[in-house]
């Protein structure tokens, strides 16, 4: 697999400018452009075109080893990626303990159209294989259980069954896991997540090596207004130009999180891929980068669950993850069938040993 080229990405602008130009990208707030006479293939409308979206996904591109488009939040990518390969009577396969809006648009929305939708939890996916499907949907490392599937295999079955995969990669992002060169169709993600980084933004792409799907998923976009805003890129791009310094120190503290979490009497259990006995240990080391930045740790009760959240000073208690600040939640009060003491913590930046002892500290007080 490719690593990406972080280094040649903070130069891809800087290395095409004209003497003059701002080397910072600059912000394209316009819907409209000045258009004499037939468009003749030049940007003719906001809706179609932004200079400030263009230069993102030539980065976006960069990193995911394929053109990609973005979308104004990482369901918007979804949306696009099932409209574009889905039509009435088209079979479906999704996970059913991967990230649960993904299951309300194919149950609520998809279903309705005529798309039969069946679910499969993650550790039994391959159950029954794949034949007669023509999408399958796939979320490794799930969300929130950290479970894994062999995407080579899946995507390798899917294949050869007649259909098309795609992933959801959020939680790894381009710099932990490589979905397109595991032989994946399509990339979705959630830029709202670590690729931005600071909270700050609602962000999604879309990305594929096969083009037919990506004209597809441009027309999606075009049609149905599902576009970002000019800001938004904007900041997702600035963002990008620190992910792998803020990845790496992520994934880092995980790690040593976990192993020192896994020793804690307050824990019940620990799910983290970077852990030698955890289930998905053997399989995060064959296929992906990095271990992640995300964990989760199960204590005696909601109350104590609770208590410490909201007790220890470095954790935001927040929906979401994958910014500079480390957050936790528990995935139950949003109906993921897990135990109410269920955490899921995504560690940020603070530095390990400081953010560890508040951690430590609000454990030990329960």
């Amino acid at each position: 697999m490719t690593t990406p080229k972080t280094g040649e990405m903070l130069h891809l602008r800087g290395n095409a400018l004209d003497k003059g130009e701002p080397v910072a990208l600059p912000l394209t707030q316009s819907s409209m452009y000045h258009l004499p006479g037939a468009p003749d293939g030049h940007p003719n409308y906001g809706r179609v075109d932004n200079p400030t979206w263009q230069h993102l996904e030539h980065v976006l591109a960069h990193l995911e080893g394929a053109p990609c488009l973005t979308f104004p939040s990482g369901m918007g990518a979804i949306s696009a990626a099932l409209f574009a390969t889905v039509k009435s009577g088209s079979r479906i396969l999704i996970p059913s303990d991967g990230y649960y809006v993904t299951r309300l648009l194919a149950d609520r929305f998809l279903s309705n159209l005529g798309v039969h939708v069946t679910e499969r939890p993650t550790t039994a996916f391959g159950d029954g294989g794949f034949d007669g499907f023509d999408v399958v949907f796939v979320e490794s490392p799930s969300n929130p259980g950290l479970d894994m599937i062999d995407l080579s295999a899946v995507a390798a079955c899917v294949r050869a069954a007649g259909g098309i995969t795609i992933a959801d990669n959020t939680t790894l992002t381009p710099m932990g896991q490589r979905p397109l060169d595991l032989g994946i169709d399509v990339v979705v993600a959630s830029d709202t997540k670590a690729m931005g980084g600071h909270s700050d933004l609602l962000m999604g792409h879309v990305a594929s090596r096969n083009a037919q799907i990506m004209e597809r998923v441009k027309e999606w976009r075009r049609v149905s207004g599902a576009i970002p805003g000019p800001h938004e890129a904007w900041l997702l791009h600035r963002g990008l130009e620190t992910l792998d310094v803020r990845f790496d120190r992520m994934c880092s503290s995980a790690q040593v999180l976990a192993q020192r979490l896994a020793g804690h009497e307050a824990v019940k259990q620990i799910r983290y891929p970077g852990l030698p006995n955890d289930p998905s240990h053997a399989l995060a080391k064959a296929q992906t980068q990095r271990f992640g930045f995300l964990l989760s740790i199960t204590l005696e009760s909601e109350a104590k669950a609770e208590e410490f959240i909201n007790a220890c000073p470095m954790l935001r208690p927040a929906t979401s993850f994958g910014g500079v600040h480390s957050s936790a939640e528990r995935r139950a009060r949003w109906g993921d069938d897990v135990d109410p003491a269920f955490i899921r913590l995504s560690v940020g930046c603070e530095p390990v040993e400081e953010l560890w002892q508040a951690i430590e500290a609000s454990l030990n007080a329960l």
